[in-house]
């Protein structure tokens, strides 16, 4: 049996002011616990702090944009010099697609998904990584999606983004080991949040905001090195990749949606 790992008393959360990193938050805070928590909204850090300490955990904020690389690179090793880390969650998404009146997404769009969502866990990551490898402890989890399964044809740049955070957290995960340190990659599916309410379509399984948290916070713990969550959503859109082409287009045809704001 994989032992069980320690509970984690230093967490990073990326995108933590709203949606699933928030709840992320609260559902780590605990006694003893260290919050450091990471977004570009102030206020919002603020109140997710304030509940996160009313849990008795301790929490310290920065409001940064994670596309700034130098800037999040500075904050998190000077915290991680402070207490260092023994989980980071970069969480920080953004989504983007074809707008309600039809159309492509702009290339602005697409510019702003994919260096949010792919670079911006790039830049929670590597900063911290080799010190994670000199103390040879601590967990690195990725929030990809099952979008990173199959290219949908209304959110190309998101699709592409999370693809490519899997497929880094999935790399590291086999160069690290031997190291000490780990590796989630995690692949949720529609949960209720701000940006779900975003796609005008269906929400197949889709799972309620802190059940989504749980599950994920569930699989950390237990040290898993995947979570798609939920299978059933998750595992038929992965077997569409092993499809002819134009059947995989097929199965998808009707799995449309537009995307607002």
């Amino acid at each position: 049996m994989r032992p069980t790992p320690p509970p984690a008393r230093a967490i990073l959360i990326t995108g933590a002011s709203r949606g699933l990193g928030a709840a992320l938050a609260r559902r780590f805070a605990a006694p003893g616990t260290a919050l450091r928590l990471v977004a570009r909204s102030e206020a919002g850090l603020a109140a997710i702090a304030a509940d996160c300490e009313g849990q008795g955990a301790e929490a310290e904020t920065a409001a940064l944009d994670v596309r700034d690389a130098a800037a999040l690179a500075e904050t998190l090793l000077r915290w991680d010099a402070a207490r260092p880390f023994d989980l980071v969650i970069a969480n920080a998404g953004v989504t983007a697609g074809t707008p309600p009146g039809g159309g492509l997404e702009s290339w602005a769009d697409a510019d702003r998904v994919l260096r949010v969502n792919l670079l911006g866990a790039v830049n929670a990551a590597a900063p911290l990584l080799p010190r994670m490898m000199e103390r040879r402890a601590g967990r690195l989890v990725f929030i990809a999606s099952v979008a990173a399964f199959r290219g949908l044809a209304d959110s190309p740049a998101y699709c592409a983004s999370k693809a490519g955070i899997w497929a880094y957290g999935e790399s590291l995960r086999a160069r690290l080991r031997g190291t000490g340190v780990d590796v989630t990659t995690v692949a949720p599916g529609f949960f209720r949040s701000d940006m779900s309410a975003k796609f005008s379509g269906i929400h197949p399984f889709e799972l309620g905001l802190e059940e989504m948290a749980e599950r994920i916070a569930r699989a950390v713990e237990a040290g898993h090195g995947r979570a798609i969550i939920p299978r059933r959503m998750g595992y038929p859109l992965r077997l569409l990749e092993l499809l002819p082409a134009r059947w995989a287009d097929a199965a998808t045809r009707k799995f449309r949606f537009t995307i607002s704001g």
